[in-house]
């Protein structure tokens, strides 16, 4: 199964072409995908509250790829807003705990940073995060080329399979040692996390500008490199149970249509059961022209 999201429902905004859309932004996403990356965990552990309306706003068979909070990746290299990494790690899990009840958490996803090497130091904390997280399915991002470098890459992916991490395969510039090639391997049998960042070069070297947020995921993909991907993703299907694939290449708005042109490449159809814009018996009424 291959199922396709974006990253967040908010940004999306050729998703949302009147006032209604809008103003139920992700009940009018659940029509166009089924899953989605919650990335606004990342910044905060969100309250319950948040967590059950978007839960309840979603059919029975959306899931939620949620980011883990940026205190235990490493992100957040000050003091974490909680008395311990204990405290911080029981918050998060009580945060989970409606979307793991209706059984709508895919997966949380930990994305290390471009500082995050291949070393014993960063290995014993992958160790420690998987072991705090418990029985929640947990997806691993690296951002640093040497957990991939041909010496290690085997022993990488035999590391996530031996600690049960879900492998997250990233397509991203390759512009140095702070990002990582195309790994096309899955590490669990029931889950596997595609993310397609771009490949904005230069944006992705913007970090540190003003404008960084504007231009790092500034890419829209081409019908060559997506029809590359779909023949790339059903080698990956007969490996594992689900793909959980999410376009982060929102800066110039692109990622809804790539996600609705991979969704079409791969036979597959929206919720709603039509691309089209608009659906038979939406139609808004058209004003009369009396002058």
């Amino acid at each position: 199964m291959i199922q396709i999201g974006l990253t967040g429902w908010g940004d999306h905004t050729s998703l949302y072409p009147d006032r209604e859309a809008a103003a139920n932004k992700l009940k009018t996403y659940n029509e166009w995908f089924e899953t989605v990356e919650l990335d606004s965990m990342f910044y905060a552990v969100q309250p319950l509250k948040n967590m059950q309306k978007w839960t309840d706003d979603t059919s029975s068979s959306f899931r939620f790829l949620v980011k883990a909070y940026q205190g235990m990746t490493g992100h957040s290299r000050g003091k974490i807003p909680f008395d311990s990494e204990e405290a911080m790690y029981q918050a998060f899990h009580l945060s989970l705990q409606t979307m793991l009840e209706a059984g709508k958490l895919e997966a949380v996803l930990f994305q290390y940073p471009p500082w995050f090497d291949c070393r014993r130091e960063h290995v014993n904390a992958l160790r420690e995060a998987r072991r705090r997280m418990g029985k929640v399915p947990c997806a691993l991002e690296f951002r640093h080329r040497s957990w991939f470098e041909p010496e290690m890459r085997e022993r990488t992916l035999r590391f996530m399979r031996d600690e049960g991490w879900i492998h997250s395969i990233c397509d991203e510039p390759q512009t140095g040692i702070g990002c990582v090639p195309i790994v096309e391997e899955t590490t669990h049998s029931e889950l596997t996390v595609v993310r397609f960042h771009g490949r904005n070069e230069k944006g992705w070297q913007s970090s540190g500008q003003p404008n960084w947020r504007e231009v790092r995921y500034l890419y829209r993909y081409s019908e060559a490199e997506l029809t590359e991907w779909a023949q790339r993703l059903e080698r990956l299907k007969a490996q594992s149970g689900k793909l959980c694939v999410i376009f982060n290449n929102n800066s110039g708005g692109d990622a809804a249509d790539n996600g609705k042109q991979l969704m079409a490449m791969l036979g597959q159809l929206p919720p709603r059961g039509s691309f089209a814009d608009v659906l038979p018996g939406r139609e808004k009424p058209e004003q009369l022209n009396l002058f």
